[in-house]
């Protein structure tokens, strides 16, 4: 019997893993996806409707074994209780930085990937991102305009279901949407007073908008799968929904993919490298070790899709050796491992709404919160620094915070803080990092995890640039706040976050049209090797404002589509 080999080998089952593995079999290629981490099980491993009194700690996770086992993941807000057996153990799979430039890597290992617990934020970028070198002079323009993403961005978001409002902003594209959660009271007042004071400093940019999010408010416009349901507002999403309302790719992309019967998932597969052929150059498959048995083992494909998380994937570039012997592959331009980024956070505002009714307390666990785009820097420089930032929060009635506030004692204060609940209002900041060679990743061959593979070793750190920013973000957001008739107002001008804490790492392999700056062309496909594509954020150029997620699956959808047609054509 002959050895197998697959059309497509696809590495990770997350975001960009999924939706490569469904597109690739459903256009009729013979499918392999490789997770490092075991299956889910909902029924055994989502905490979704359990109460705090249903469990040990209450919902806090015991806080010994989480700071012994993950302490950097335990930074994340979703790894607690109800949901740090999503996260990897740091003990297992370690990474250096130097002592002075911490990191935060936030993985999760298992069916789904992050894909289980993330904020579900979903934001078409625009040519105001894809093209900002040519607006500033920074960095490198992404080789792709929003046209060419336009119709991915479509295919994806008609089947993972967005909700949000359309407010044709040139800097926000509009998407196609299911209908959006409601506003609270204190989001509409917000929405009202920012956008008066919008139109009296003539900012047509600055607008208050629903999150855009992909969370089902009905049926998902493609809806072929006929499993999923819309959100029922229980507000435990990072616990695991039974109803599959927000998307994950255990609940849509990879069954989609296995209903072809031409997608095989292989789990608790952690890969190591890529294999190279001696006669061609090209890659011939990659090599794994079993998490489970430790056993080493090789699968064979015509092309390989690396979808692991941007800095995962580009390790595995790392560890590969070129034919000669060299340590990595796809890095004639020298570039693979620079240019890592995350959005900046930490600058910012809060306060309360005085004038609105104080009610009895009713929170209906809405998966969502308001959005402000990038307003700034756009069609002209007004702030010291480059590129801009846009701002995400809410409002809503405190449940008992306000108690110190009120005067008085006894059975009258009790009752008060039983039935009044005043309204708060925040907004947190997510800056554009801008792109420096400096910031990398490499390996550290004196460390390996816990399957004997060598670590990174991340090196980032911010600079001017995003100390300005983070500064105007908060002194911005209480101007917004103030104009909305807000008080008690706190500002944040800092500390800046730490990177890899916005959980949006990317770049690293990068794309461009240029093979002596950039791994990728602008299908993704690598420069050096023809059938290796990288799909994830390792491809990013820049990283804007918004969240990633849904433009690294429009990005994964093109690339998919091309290396189709590439192979069919016999180039693959």
């Amino acid at each position: 019997m002959g050895v197998r080999v697959y059309d497509a080998i696809v590495v990770g089952s997350g975001a960009t893993g999924g939706w490569a593995a469904k597109q690739l079999a459903e256009k009729g290629l013979d499918v392999l996806v490789l997770e490092a981490g075991p299956q889910i099980d909902p029924k055994r491993d989502y905490k979704q409707h359990y109460f705090p009194y249903h469990l040990p700690f209450r919902g806090f996770g015991n806080r010994e074994e989480l700071e012994r086992k993950q302490p950097i993941q335990s930074r994340c807000y979703a790894c607690n209780e109800y949901g740090s057996h999503f996260f990897v153990n740091d003990l297992e799979h370690p990474y250096t930085t130097p002592p002075d430039r911490p990191f935060l890597y936030i993985r999760g290992r298992q069916v789904g990937g992050r894909t289980l617990m993330w904020g579900r934020q979903s934001y078409r970028m625009s040519d105001y991102d894809f093209k900002a070198a040519s607006r500033d002079g920074w960095g490198e323009d992404w080789p792709i305009e929003y046209k060419d993403l336009a119709p991915y961005y479509d295919l994806v978001e008609r089947f993972i279901g967005v909700s949000g409002m359309r407010e044709n902003l040139p800097q926000l594209p509009d998407g196609i949407f299911l209908p959006p959660m409601a506003m609270t009271c204190g989001e509409l007042k917000l929405k009202r007073g920012v956008e008066a004071y919008a139109r009296r400093i003539g900012n047509p940019f600055l607008r208050v908008t629903i999150g855009r999010t992909a969370v089902l408010t009905r049926k998902p416009l493609d809806d072929a799968l006929g499993t999923r349901k819309p959100c029922h507002y229980c507000g435990r999403c990072e616990s695991g929904c039974h109803t599959g309302s927000y998307f994950s790719s255990l609940h849509s992309t990879l069954p989609a993919a296995l209903r072809t019967g031409r997608a095989t998932l292989v789990t608790d597969a952690v890969v190591s490298h890529i294999v190279l052929d001696r006669n061609t150059g090209r890659a011939k498959g990659v090599y794994y070790v079993d998490a489970v048995t430790r056993a080493h083992r090789e699968v064979f494909g015509r092309m390989i899709f690396l979808c692991a998380g941007a800095l995962e994937s580009t390790r595995i570039l790392l560890n590969s050796r070129s034919l000669d012997g060299a340590e990595g592959i796809c890095n004639s331009s020298g570039v693979l491992g620079h240019y890592l980024m995350d959005h900046l956070m930490g600058g910012g505002a809060r306060g309360i709404f005085p004038d609105l009714p104080a009610k009895p307390l009713l929170q209906d666990g809405r998966p969502n919160g308001i959005y402000i785009p990038r307003f700034v820097n756009l069609e002209r420089r007004d702030r010291p620094f480059l590129r801009g930032y846009g701002y995400q929060g809410g409002s809503g009635q405190s449940l008992w915070q306000h108690a110190k506030t009120l005067p008085g004692f006894g059975a009258d204060f009790k009752r008060r803080v039983r039935e009044e609940h005043p309204w708060g209002i925040s907004l947190g900041g997510f800056g554009e990092v801008l792109p420096y060679y400096e910031n990398h990743v490499r390996l550290n061959k004196d460390v390996v995890d816990a399957f004997g593979i060598p670590v990174l070793h991340i090196d980032v750190e911010y600079k001017d640039n995003e100390k300005k920013m983070v500064v105007d973000m908060g002194e911005t957001a209480a101007e917004l706040l103030e104009a909305a008739g807000a008080k008690e107002i706190t500002i944040s001008r800092g500390p800046m976050s730490i990177p890899g804490q916005g959980i949006h790492e990317c770049g690293t392999a990068r794309m461009g049209n240029d093979p002596r700056k950039s791994v990728l062309n602008k299908f993704n496909q690598a420069h050096d090797i023809p059938n290796i594509f990288v799909t994830d954020g390792a491809c990013y150029v820049s990283i804007g404002t918004q969240n990633p997620t849904l433009t690294y699956m429009a990005i994964t959808a093109r690339a998919c589509d091309y290396a189709v047609e590439e192979l069919r054509a016999g180039r693959l």
